[in-house]
């Protein structure tokens, strides 16, 4: 990780260390989770670190409970521990023999729900945080980043700081290449990795598409269960991520299957073997890359809201809303720098009434479109969404 990085989740880490016995750092491989946490506890001093892939650090673990109890008096950051399911237990008890905060940090490649121990054994003991790839506040730090590399490229630190487009995509490939063949079966998952990188290939060409099971089996020859299971894998591991369909209280009859998305622009664009920016904006995908790149961006700021996009029977459509505790905001996607609508757009606004509405688009100044409908850039509607919320917090 580079030093000009600062990532956004270091004062929720430190405040969760004062609360928990244990944080938990899920996200996928090759975040940066494991340079974050040794960046975190640099200067500790009283802190050991084992990476579970490892195998000198995975034989430290033998006899866990030996070495939890000649190591009590350290913070310890055990890395990769989904490799090691069987550990929650033990720290379970480990933890309630001497009750004290901040005394653990595990670091994980896969989800709270594909971790069920760490739900059934450290309930009460464990806060939970997601570490992303980069998003737009991490690396608009010095205020001189290229909105398009990052858009090319992705978030993940190795592929947005190489010295290429053509360096970044061959990362993007490897990664995706040890995600299927290691990864996956690391998990204790047997799929096949030609099935999962053909899945994964399929979900790329429907990306920002509603997402149809029954249509893609048919494709890749598996039955509607086994799709659903992929998806919800593929999901559960950080690399795909679903958006539900809006339930108001609006009478219209509206659609009931999700959108799918490839959560990480730069691995969109290597699925589909897009080379450069200039090739990106001759594809078909190009609105579609935006609208996930805009949408992954804003939830990756925004955690803790409810995420929803609203679509009727007729075609009537608005990319993403998004409820907070008081307000109802409306986001449209647009990849051009003087937008269109439709007549779906205005009358998805007439049902939805939200209480405010932005249009994210690649411009340089924000203005209005008319008296309810704003056109801003994505850092601009990022800082206007976070100027809400802190409105409602007060």
């Amino acid at each position: 990780m580079h030093d000009f990085v600062k990532r956004h989740i270091e004062s929720t880490v430190k405040e969760y260390l004062k609360i928990f016995p244990a944080v938990a750092l899920l996200g996928s491989r090759q975040c940066g989770k494991s340079t974050f946490t040794k960046k975190l506890v640099e200067g500790e001093g009283n802190t050991l670190y084992l990476d579970l892939q490892n195998m000198d650090d995975l034989n430290k673990l033998n006899e866990p409970m030996l070495f939890f109890s000649v190591n009590g008096d350290k913070m310890i950051c055990l890395d990769e521990i989904q490799l090691l399911p069987d550990l929650f237990g033990v720290l379970r008890v480990v933890i309630d023999k001497k009750r004290e905060n901040g005394k653990f940090i595990l670091l994980g490649s896969a989800s709270r729900q594909l971790i069920q121990q760490s739900a059934e054994s450290l309930a009460g003991r464990i806060g939970i945080i997601e570490l992303t790839p980069f998003i737009l506040t991490e690396i608009n730090k010095k205020g001189d980043y290229d909105i398009n590399q990052f858009w090319f490229r992705g978030g993940y630190p190795d592929s947005y700081l190489a010295n290429s487009d053509s360096a970044s995509m061959i990362w993007c490939e490897n990664f995706i290449r040890t995600y299927v063949e290691r990864d996956i079966p690391q998990l204790g998952i047997q799929i096949p990795a030609l099935q999962i990188r053909r899945m994964l290939g399929m979900c790329a060409h429907a990306h920002g598409q509603l997402f149809n099971a029954s249509k893609l089996g048919e494709s890749l020859g598996l039955t509607h269960p086994t799709v659903k299971r992929y998806l919800d894998l593929l999901e559960q591991t950080f690399i795909l991520r679903s958006l539900l369909p809006y339930e108001g209280n609006i009478k219209k009859r509206l659609i009931k299957s999700p959108k799918v998305y490839v959560r990480d622009s730069g691995l969109l664009h290597r699925l589909l073997q897009i080379k450069n920016f200039n090739s990106l904006l001759s594809n078909p995908v190009f609105g579609a890359s935006w609208e996930g790149f805009v949408i992954e961006n804003i939830r990756n700021h925004f955690p803790g809201f409810d995420y929803s996009f609203y679509r009727s029977a007729s075609g009537n459509e608005l990319d993403l809303i998004i409820r907070t505790p008081e307000k109802l905001i409306a986001v449209e996607c647009k990849a051009s720098t003087a937008p269109a609508f439709t007549k779906g757009f205005w009358k998805a606004l007439e049902m939805v009434k939200p209480d405010f509405t932005f249009v994210v688009a690649p411009v340089a100044q924000s203005y209005h479109y008319n008296a309810h409908v704003i056109i801003c850039s994505l850092e601009q509607v990022i800082e206007s969404i976070g100027i809400i919320s802190n409105q409602q917090q007060r």
